[in-house]
């Protein structure tokens, strides 16, 4: 592996959007030599195709990589953001839309009888590097009912002193 190669490697690692801006209008196979495979992929209603980068069940992101009709990076950015949740339609989505916004649960799917309700959860940051988990409730029909973010009393690594 050569020195560029393997500064480009770190910097993909370490400031995965900053690398993917700078990569903007670059084919598919170039995503894919930096990033790695994507753990899933997403053809969207729109014609673009979106290949979501999931660091969960530990991890506290979702990246989401959008390429154009013609397989050229469009976009890539973090989904796991107060921007991002709050877009959610609850009555509108659907287990599918959940998917392509923020990947499949990586965290185990729970499903509470009383309220008729499956739950996917997710482990963010919210603004101030506070600990956080995202959770999408769905109705039977696999439609969003609500979204929830509660804060993570227990910490996290951000919030430990040294």
């Amino acid at each position: 592996m050569g020195i560029a190669t393997m500064v480009l490697a770190g910097c993909a690692t370490l400031q995965p959007v900053q690398t993917a801006q700078k990569m903007i209008g670059s084919p598919q196979n170039t995503v894919r030599d930096t990033f790695g495979a994507p753990t899933e992929t997403y053809q969207l209603a729109n014609g673009t195709q979106r290949w979501i980068y999931s660091k969960q069940p530990y991890g506290y992101e979702v990246y989401a990589a959008d390429f154009d009709a013609g397989g050229k990076l469009a976009g890539f950015r973090q989904m796991l953001t107060e921007k991002e949740i709050y877009e959610a339609r609850p009555g509108v989505w659907t287990k599918r839309d959940v998917a392509e916004r923020f990947g499949l649960p990586r965290e185990p799917v729970q499903y509470y009888a009383l309220m008729k309700r499956e739950a996917w959860s997710y482990r963010m940051y919210m603004a101030g590097n506070l600990p956080a988990h995202f959770s999408v409730y769905f109705d039977d029909a696999g439609v969003l009912d609500r979204t929830m973010i509660i804060m993570d009393s227990r910490g996290g690594d951000r919030s430990r002193s040294k």
